[in-house]
């Protein structure tokens, strides 16, 4: 087993609206994935998948409204973010390897008809998911995501890969706040910071934006095969993306194009914000994502 950092406890006392009781499972490689649970568990489940640098905190004004319409909300946290075990070294992480951990913690929960909700890399993460086990989803939304496989990286997202591989500091609340219209209270952005006390513990969201498979990029022939199957999933798929997120602007074209069950989805819509739409419009986001699973049946 790799050598990893587990974030002490009490790094996440008393994070302003997070009551949530904490899970955990233990992925064949010996490391831990925290995940939220919450609802009825006989509900259809919604699972939130958050992106980079950011954790489940980022869900907890959407997983109540969810759960008030009778769902059952699971929130993971990725390897290397929140409560979940963290890998020191930036080589150790790959794109194939995010889509098995979590591929491992999903298979173990025997979850049926869910309905996916994700952004950032939680799309790059969630959308192989569906294209490898497309029987297990009954609808997908998705905010300020994509799916890349190959096609030039856009020249802010160039700057956005050197910063945070080779900036001497890397401030993730800071980073959180300037992609986000709102502003955060101090302790907000605290708890964006709690999960990585350490330098090494960073390793995986500093990683991360160069993992994206932008340009020549060894995950591009995995990303190709998950778009053929993409091409074939018929079940709702909803875009959400903002109106003030520079990087994915646009980038619903090619889903509304493509898959099925987002061509002539009256559903789709654009919400109010930044990149984290989980913090500028949760209630938006909530929203869809109850529509979405309406439309699904489920």
């Amino acid at each position: 087993m790799p050598l990893a950092y587990r974030t002490p406890d009490h790094r996440f006392s008393n994070l302003p609206d997070f009551p949530f009781r904490p899970h955990y499972y233990t992925l064949r490689e010996g490391l831990r994935v925290h995940y939220l649970d919450e609802g009825p568990r006989d509900g259809t489940p919604v699972l939130m998948m958050h992106g980079e640098p950011s954790w489940s905190y980022l869900y907890r004004h959407m997983i109540g409204p969810v759960v008030e319409a009778g769902y059952r909300v699971l929130a993971p946290d990725l390897i290397g973010f929140g409560k979940s075990d963290k890998l020191t070294k930036k080589s150790e992480y790959s794109y194939a390897l995010h889509v098995a951990w979590m591929r491992d913690w999903l298979d173990s929960l025997n979850l049926q008809n869910i309905v996916l909700a994700c952004q950032d890399w939680g799309s790059l993460i969630g959308l192989r998911l569906v294209a490898d086990t497309p029987d297990l989803f009954a609808g997908v939304v998705l905010s300020n995501g994509g799916l890349p496989a190959g096609e030039p990286a856009p020249r802010a997202f160039g700057r956005w890969r050197r910063f945070s591989r080779f900036s001497p500091v890397f401030p993730v609340g800071t980073i959180l706040q300037k992609a986000t219209i709102r502003e955060l209270s101090k302790a907000e952005v605290a708890a964006y910071e709690a999960p990585f006390p350490t330098g090494k513990s960073k390793a995986g969201a500093r990683i991360f934006p160069s993992l994206v498979p932008l340009g020549r990029n060894e995950a591009v022939p995995d990303q190709e095969r998950a778009w053929k199957k993409l091409r074939s999933f018929d079940k709702p798929f909803t875009c959400a993306f903002s109106d003030g997120d520079p990087i994915t602007r646009g980038g619903d074209a090619k889903f509304r194009e493509t898959v099925p069950g987002a061509k002539d989805n009256p559903l789709h819509r654009t919400l109010k914000g930044h990149h984290f739409i989980q913090e500028d419009d949760p209630e938006g986001f909530a929203a869809v994502i109850l529509e979405t699973a309406q439309r699904a049946g489920v």
